[in-house]
């Protein structure tokens, strides 16, 4: 007679209840990898390492991933082998979050992924998930299921206007936004603001240095709150509203913050103590290039989003360098040109999807669509 091996005998058991191969979950906790490369056809939550990224029935790559949607998990952070290995489908709403391209640091951590368990790339897999967390988070990581509007949903009132008009219809969508208090912008930062390559860490927007999470205040080397469109323009302070608006707020350096000042943005200047990469003069500061379009997308999102019509300051872009305490910043045709110089990436969009799903429920439309400022701003 032959010999049942444990999880044979399960999958039997379960076969004649009639719940394998049904959408039941093997069992109310998480099963390792390979009992959900054998159970395929339920629904369940899987554990496992994070091994890399499936391109094909017998590839995954552990570096330079191409894409978000997929990852591979084993039983093992060490695996070598796919056939030890569960493909696990990414669904939109969780890419910004879970995707390899976006966050490579997730190689090596132990997660669980909750879905059906079926074929994802003719290979055993995990598609359509549910729920991802790090294992034994408790509870786990708010993560949101629901996919952020397409962009012809949530700009639907901009659609076909251009000019004033869109300005106009644009702040009628970004205005209706969650507001925070500038004590949990800390919090938010270190959400948004996270090095890719460090969890533990954020980046400096300036200096783009690495600083431990907890080390933040007031202090050398700590960071703190950068307001990229200066506070002081306009004089806004740290009120709720445009001093806590997580669209322009941004980790920095203690020091190299406080070297940009009130500066407006131009080109030119000597190399910044702690952010060379960043260059100021008596009148300007100009960020690295790997930047230069986060800043001006998030000086064009706060022109757009305070317009005086709600209790707030009207902000508004110019063409000077010496705006001090009026409510406007410059330069205007260096941060157009910014804007076409240095497009959108992968770590921009992921914060404004942040910002919209866990904290303001408001976008930047200009991360969304860059070619709108030449449209408001010819």
């Amino acid at each position: 007679m032959a010999r049942w091996s444990p999880l044979a005998l399960v999958i039997a058991l379960l076969a004649a209840v009639g719940l394998y191969g049904s959408t039941a979950a093997v069992a109310a906790g998480p099963i390792t990898v390979a009992t959900a490369i054998a159970s395929q056809g339920t629904t369940a939550t899987v554990s496992g390492y994070v091994v890399g990224q499936p391109t094909a029935t017998s590839t995954v790559v552990k570096s330079n991933f191409p894409t978000d949607y997929a990852l591979a998990l084993a039983d093992s952070a060490s695996e070598s082998s796919t056939a030890k290995m569960l493909y696990v489908q990414i669904s939109s709403s969780f890419r910004t979050q879970w995707g390899l391209r976006t966050n490579p640091s997730l190689m090596g951590r132990k997660i669980d992924v909750t879905g059906p368990l079926g074929a994802y790339f003719s290979h055993p897999g995990l598609t359509s998930p549910t729920a991802f967390a790090f294992s034994g988070t408790t509870p786990p990581p708010t993560t949101s299921t629901t996919t952020p509007p397409p962009s012809g949903d949530y700009y639907a009132a901009a659609n076909g206007k251009t000019g004033a008009a869109l300005k106009s219809a644009l702040n009628g969508i970004i205005r209706n936004q969650t507001k925070l208090s500038y004590d949990q912008v800390w919090e938010a930062l270190k959400v948004t603001d996270h090095d890719p390559g460090n969890p533990s860490n954020v980046i400096g927007l300036y200096s783009g240095r690495s600083i431990a999470k907890s080390n933040n205040g007031g202090g050398a080397d700590q960071w703190n709150r950068e307001h990229v469109w200066a506070k002081s323009h306009g004089d806004f302070g740290t009120a709720t509203g445009p001093g806590t608006d997580v669209h322009h707020l941004r980790a920095e350096d203690v020091s190299v913050n406080a070297a940009r000042g009130n500066l407006d943005f131009d080109l030119g200047g000597s190399a910044v103590h702690q952010a060379p990469d960043s260059l100021a003069d008596g009148d300007s500061f100009e960020p690295r290039n790997a930047v230069k379009g986060d800043v001006a997308r998030m000086i064009f999102y706060m022109a757009v989003r305070y317009e005086g019509n709600d209790g707030y300051v009207d902000l508004e872009i110019n063409n000077s360098v010496s705006n001090g305490s009026a409510p406007y910043m410059g330069k205007l045709s260096v941060l157009k040109q910014w804007n076409q110089q240095d497009p959108p990436d992968a770590n921009e969009r992921r914060r404004n999807e942040l910002i919209y799903s866990d904290y303001q429920r408001n976008r930047n439309p200009f991360i969304d669509h860059p070619e709108w400022v030449g449209s408001i701003w010819p």
